[in-house]
């Protein structure tokens, strides 16, 4: 019976997985669409729209975690997506394909993800996030997205509400129904994997930084595989790096206003391996502003001994 049961929670996983990289989708199309109706800027269109779309599906396995008083699993969701884009994700593009970057990336967004990691390793090191404490990330997100805003300004000019087509219904729909989606197969992969965590003996903090976060990091996966077969290889690292910067501010910073949220000691010991990731990444991106394939199965190597070492854990 319990065999049975934890086979049926690890179908629900795969199909609440499947459900928040479609649902995800339909929601960026979608509310795009709504927005270049309404004459915002491209940027603008992806700084709000398609950052929070593609993050979209951590912040609501992050916030439903937090809200069913499973803070591991929300903490761990976000580390964990991190460790994800930045380890295999990026560096399994990189093994496609070499990643030029921009310099742009290595100085302000490389080094911000720096700053933003290191600072919510130190916020967690009392294993606990507050209310206040997520203020503060919200804040300094709204102050890396100005940033963005002002250094970007003259593709602001640019106008195009004029790419919009097709009936005027349609996109908000599509938006209603990805966010409905994405709710939905949030609430369903985090009690079908806090299920699996019960059955396979292992902490909910455990499955919350590596099968939840795999789960919610597809987006992004499919994202970044279409940008390298398009010959685009380059838009992935960005993305990549962006996405990581919001999942820690926006999303950690939004989940623990709604609810303070506590943590096991490993959280610790990961959130500092993720540090330790970003710099190396960093590093990598600043050497020659490029990623090299070797580079690449560096990440990857790094990211799997990770998971390694917190199920062995």
């Amino acid at each position: 019976m319990a065999l049975a049961s934890a086979a049926t929670n690890a179908v629900l996983v795969a199909v609440a997985v499947v459900g928040l990289a479609v649902s995800a989708g339909q929601f960026v199309a979608g509310a795009g669409g709504v927005a270049r109706r309404l004459g915002l800027s491209g940027l603008l269109v992806g700084l709000t729209v398609v950052a929070f779309g593609t993050s979209a599906p951590e912040f609501a396995v992050t916030l439903d975690a937090a809200l069913t008083s499973k803070s591991n699993i929300s903490v761990g969701n976000v580390v964990g997506s991190n460790i994800f884009n930045l380890g295999f994700i990026l560096g399994g593009v990189a093994l496609i394909r070499a990643l030029p970057v921009s310099t742009a990336l290595v100085r302000r967004d490389g080094l911000s993800l720096i700053g933003a990691t290191g600072l919510a390793l130190v916020l967690l090191s009392d294993l606990r996030l507050s209310q206040l404490e997520g203020v503060l990330l919200v804040v300094l997100l709204g102050g890396y997205l100005a940033v963005l805003v002002r250094t970007g300004s003259e593709q602001l000019k640019q106008s195009t509400a004029s790419d919009a087509s097709g009936s005027w219904w349609l996109d908000p729909l599509r938006a209603v129904a990805g966010l409905a989606g994405i709710i939905v197969s949030a609430h369903v992969l985090v009690s079908s994997a806090a299920a699996l965590a019960r059955f396979a003996g292992v902490s909910e903090w455990v499955i919350g930084v590596t099968i939840v976060a795999a789960g919610t990091s597809a987006p992004e996966f499919a994202t970044s595989v279409a940008a390298a077969r398009r010959g685009q290889a380059g838009l992935s690292a960005g993305n990549l790096v962006g996405s990581s910067i919001f999942n820690l501010l926006g999303v950690l910073g939004l989940a623990a206003i709604v609810r303070p949220l506590s943590v096991v000691g490993t959280a610790v010991d990961t959130t500092l391996w993720l540090f330790g990731l970003t710099v190396i990444a960093t590093a990598f991106f600043w050497s020659n502003e490029a990623l090299s394939r070797l580079e690449g199965g560096a990440l990857v190597v790094l990211s799997a001994a990770n998971w390694v070492v917190d199920f062995l854990g």
